[in-house]
């Protein structure tokens, strides 16, 4: 893009290019258009979610897995907010990761609410996604068939994290491993890390 311009007509141009990123990674990861996904990861980027933590092709690889198992997670995403420094950003936004599962015999929809937080790095005049990190807040099950209900004991879930407890408890029993150090609500310590950590390469103070 022609640098002459004003500087909030190319920020405006990066904004959109960043937001257009992450909403292509997340729809190409619920619509099982793995190469595309796979294209929106820098060779060098780390993925840390509850079930996955590395690279973004190896995240490609998990997803698809994942949807192989019989788990094909969707996602609802509210409005993404940007933030520009030079050739880095910061992108989060909240999101609610749905799960079509059985449990007990009875299906229903787990409910994971979460912020998501990406990393884009401009390489080559390219925008491409370098972090992804989830702070979870807290899920939810609801049964596909009103009036039918779930009885989980709660001894098989007082392991878990109260943030991301039913997802735990699913994907654990998935065959998933699951990390139970990650930032969440009920651990403000490790949210605070993480945006010291994202907002330090950015090279921008942490909002108070």
């Amino acid at each position: 893009m022609n640098a002459n311009l004003p500087k909030a007509i190319l920020a405006s141009a990066d904004i959109t290019a960043i937001s257009q990123l992450i909403l292509r990674e997340r729809e190409s990861r619920d619509l099982g258009r793995w190469q595309q996904m796979r294209e929106c990861f820098w060779p060098d980027s780390l993925i840390r979610v509850s079930w996955f933590q590395g690279n973004g092709a190896d995240f490609v690889t998990g997803s698809i897995d994942m949807a192989g198992r019989g788990i094909p997670a969707k996602h609802r995403l509210a409005p993404i907010l940007v933030t520009l420094s030079g050739d880095r950003a910061i992108a989060s936004l909240a999101a609610i990761i749905d799960l079509p599962v059985k449990l007990k015999g009875i299906e229903a929809t787990l409910s994971t609410h979460s912020r998501f937080i990406y990393r884009a790095e401009r390489r080559k005049d390219l925008w491409g996604i370098l972090g992804f990190d989830a702070i979870y807040m807290r899920d939810e099950l609801t049964p596909a068939i009103p009036g039918e209900s779930i009885s989980i004991d709660s001894k098989e879930v007082q392991s878990f994290r109260p943030s991301y407890r039913l997802l735990s408890y699913y994907l654990q029993n998935q065959g998933f491993r699951i990390d139970s150090d990650l930032p969440g609500v009920d651990r403000p310590d490790l949210v605070e890390a993480l945006n010291r950590e994202i907002f330090g390469w950015a090279g921008l103070p942490v909002p108070s």
